[in-house]
């Protein structure tokens, strides 16, 4: 059914779909929407059987998601920012113990300096933790990807992320094509847990495991993670088919076919992105785009294969390894065959606007092999370089954030 509704909602509505039957919560913007909305399902009895548990803390809604799937529910939550790494160590609990929980991350800057609005650097500081992680485009693939994502945790038992920026696509409200009760319960089976707590048949879960043992669980995590690069293409192939439309999967190419560049990117970008690269088509410049939907597992020889023909490659991520440089560029480079073709972009820090101007000066720098291979795309160097030379001016050259706000003009009178 085709409705217009905000992304939140629409991601609230695909979850009650799913019948959870235990949805742990702690509100953080920009998820809380998503969390308020399958409580009022939850209350007015149009999402039952499920328990809604109010928690004091991201560490407890993980935790609590830990022991409903562990007791054989089917469980979710929600998280963003601070509150994903509030929760780590539960994170990598949940994956340790092969426990298939879905949760969404409305991706959000991580402080400090405090800032809420998007970016990825929340769910990439996670990157390794042993979940995979699905990246959603658009509001709808979105709504998609919980669907496939609880099929995929379930089968697999592994939880699994499903990341959407936070605001950008949370908040907006767009047209989406919801599916029905019946569909989803001919696509999503009911949940049969691979291990559960019970007291007739006691198991231990989440026990110590000593050198003798240790490596060989990692790679047995590390094995469900390869089993899943077969299983997502297959069921988003599936999913195609009973529902019509063409969502989720690895990898998504646009116009790669005779691009001597592809701009590789994940999340709502890739809508800017596209733009641009059909209006620089149309001047003559052979751009294409490549979408990354699943960025853990890294799905290495399907981005081998359609980067292969590129002359250069530019990855914009809207995150990155401070000391390093670019996340996603690093995995990039691992399935390229010219490591030093590829370039790094880094772009929409802490929500900074990414402009089709500003994209195509930098893609057309690529192209004319003038740019530096990591750019940070609208830095304002002059900002920068005043700070730099007050702290060679002086010892006590303050806080770096407050004074960038003074030198870029958004602090008032009173605060100067």
């Amino acid at each position: 059914m085709l409705k217009q509704t905000e992304g939140s909602h629409a991601v609230a509505e695909a979850v009650a779909l799913c019948r959870p039957e235990v949805i742990c919560a702690y509100p953080i913007s920009p998820q809380t929407h998503i969390v308020e909305g399958l409580g009022e399902m939850v209350k007015s009895g149009d999402l039952a059987p499920c328990e809604f548990i109010n928690v004091e803390s991201e560490f407890a809604a993980m935790s609590v998601a830990i022991g409903a799937s562990a007791a054989g529910a089917r469980a979710y939550t929600a998280t963003a920012s601070q509150g994903l790494l509030y929760m780590a160590e539960a994170v990598f609990n949940a994956a340790g113990m092969g426990l298939p929980i879905v949760m969404t991350v409305a991706n959000r800057a991580i402080g400090a300096p405090i800032n809420i609005w998007n970016d990825h650097t929340d769910s990439m500081s996670q990157r390794d933790c042993g979940w995979i992680q699905l990246f959603a485009e658009t509001n709808q693939e979105a709504l998609d990807l919980h669907i496939q994502a609880f099929r995929l945790a379930e089968e697999l038992s592994v939880p699994v992320m499903v990341c959407m920026d936070g605001f950008i696509l949370t908040h907006a409200y767009e047209r989406v094509d919801m599916p029905t009760q019946a569909q989803v319960d001919a696509y999503l089976p009911p949940f049969q847990p691979r291990q559960v707590l019970d007291p007739q048949e006691p198991v231990s879960m989440g026990a110590m495991v000593g050198p003798e043992a240790f490596t060989e669980v990692r790679y047995l995590a590390h094995v469900k993670q390869m089993q899943a690069l077969d299983l997502i293409p297959a069921w988003a192939e599936e999913f195609r088919k009973a529902f019509g439309r063409d969502s989720g999967g690895l990898i998504h190419p646009y116009r790669t076919e005779d691009a001597d560049t592809i701009v590789v990117a994940l999340g709502s970008v890739l809508g800017t992105i596209k733009d641009t690269v059909d209006a620089l088509r149309d001047q003559g410049h052979k751009f294409g785009v490549l979408g990354i939907t699943c960025f853990r597992p890294w799905p290495t020889a399907a981005i081998r294969e359609a980067i292969g023909n590129a002359k250069k490659v530019i990855v914009l991520e809207k995150a990155f390894g401070v000391g390093l440089g670019g996340i996603v560029s690093a995995n990039v480079r691992t399935s390229s065959g010219s490591p030093d073709s590829v370039y790094t972009v880094i772009a929409g820090l802490g929500g900074r606007p990414i402009t089709r101007d500003s994209l195509a000066r930098i893609f057309l720098e690529v192209e004319a092999g003038t740019a530096p291979s990591l750019t940070f795309l609208d830095l304002n160097r002059a900002a920068v370089d005043r700070a730099l030379a007050r702290e060679r001016e002086t010892r006590r050259s303050g806080p770096i954030a407050e004074a960038l706000l003074r030198d870029v003009g958004l602090v008032t009178a009173q605060l100067r």
